[in-house]
């Protein structure tokens, strides 16, 4: 259901290119519309490039077209690095994916080594990313996005648009003065079901997030100590990646190393997922979820990240750059019936909510 006229999508249009992305006179702005219900943010995303003083071009993908790729091309066109939207990260000053929902059973028959290395090659683009724009990812809901979700497509696009317009100018004081007693800790430990999972922190960083590369935004991250993580963590949230849905994943590490793969599906998908390369095994990623305006979780990543009283982990490029890797794969945790959080073995987060 394509929606022109909810002035909501003009208000979103002018948050993303004026605050999140900043958008100056004569700069240029890539805009990767995904899937066809993305349009009227397109619009509004390439109005106000415009009138900021922007220089705007649109591409558009799909999940559909990800999938006659998959199915019928060869392993060097499964693998290739698109050279357009390549180049395009290093035109651009600014890039904003709009990344519409799509069905999560789209690539069903598709093998998992030639989705990893469709991601892989993904990979490489998104990496270019990072290091060339200033960028900002969202997830744009529609029908088949609140079917997955089980709720109706009102109660999706509400909670969306408030959890985009969160004022986070009230709301980043306290995020900033929690991140930085997080600085002042060494060792981290998750508790929850089925999860006992240690590492240090020590003179890592911890950023507090609002609505800028991430979006909706509300998240509290850093980098752990890769090399000192050690215990398991099991995730009640399905994790997702690439398409594929994973139920009760279970990671084990040692010393830094990834010991143990468990899940109830699709556990030959993961393996190869993750020795994608050296740094895919790898924790490169902590966070904090504190958005409390998103409160389904959805069955993806960039809504249930944000969901306050949850913690994720992502595997492989971790933002401090310590190594590299193709994949950033964020996994989500709910903490709010069951689960504690340690620093320096005092209790600093219990059930959903910071005790510091």
């Amino acid at each position: 259901m394509i929606t022109l006229s909810d002035k909501r999508w003009d208000r979103l249009g002018e948050l993303l290119v004026n605050h999140s992305l900043e958008v100056q006179k004569g700069q240029k702005l890539m805009i990767a519309m995904y899937e066809v219900e993305t349009y009227p943010l397109a619009l509004a995303v390439y109005k106000h490039c415009i009138k900021a003083g922007g220089f705007p071009q649109i591409q558009f993908m799909s999940e559909a077209l990800k999938h006659q790729v998959l199915k019928y091309g060869t392993e060097e066109q499964k693998g290739w690095v698109p050279e357009i939207e390549k180049y395009g990260m290093e035109w651009a000053d600014c890039y904003i994916a709009l990344r519409g929902a799509f069905n999560m059973s789209e690539c069903y028959d598709i093998d998992a080594k030639d989705i990893a290395l469709y991601q892989k090659a993904m990979g490489i683009i998104s990496r270019h990313r990072w290091e060339n724009t200033r960028w900002a990812l969202i997830r744009v809901p529609n029908e088949r996005f609140a079917q997955t979700a089980g709720v109706d497509y009102e109660k999706i696009m509400d909670m969306f648009f408030e959890a985009c317009f969160v004022d986070w100018s009230k709301e980043m004081p306290e995020m900033s003065r929690i991140a930085k007693l997080l600085e002042q800790g060494d060792q981290m430990r998750i508790v929850g079901e089925n999860t006992d999972l240690s590492f240090s922190v020590k003179g890592k960083i911890w950023h507090p997030s609002e609505a800028l590369g991430n979006i909706p935004g509300g998240e509290i991250y850093s980098a752990p100590c890769y090399e000192t993580v050690d215990g398991t963590i099991w995730f009640d949230v399905p994790a997702t990646f690439g398409g594929r849905v994973i139920h009760n994943l279970k990671l084990t590490f040692t010393k830094g190393e990834l010991t143990g793969i468990e899940a109830d599906d699709n556990l030959d998908f993961v393996k190869t997922v993750l020795a994608t390369d050296e740094g895919a095994s790898r924790i490169g990623e902590i966070a904090f979820g504190t958005n409390d305006k998103v409160d389904v979780f959805t069955t993806d990543i960039l809504f249930d990240e944000k969901i306050g009283g949850t913690m994720h982990i992502a595997m492989g490029r971790p933002y401090d750059e310590i190594y590299t890797s193709a994949i950033h794969w964020d996994i989500i945790k709910d903490l709010r019936r069951v689960g504690e959080v340690y620093l320096d073995g005092k209790l600093i987060y219990e059930k959903g909510k910071f005790l510091i």
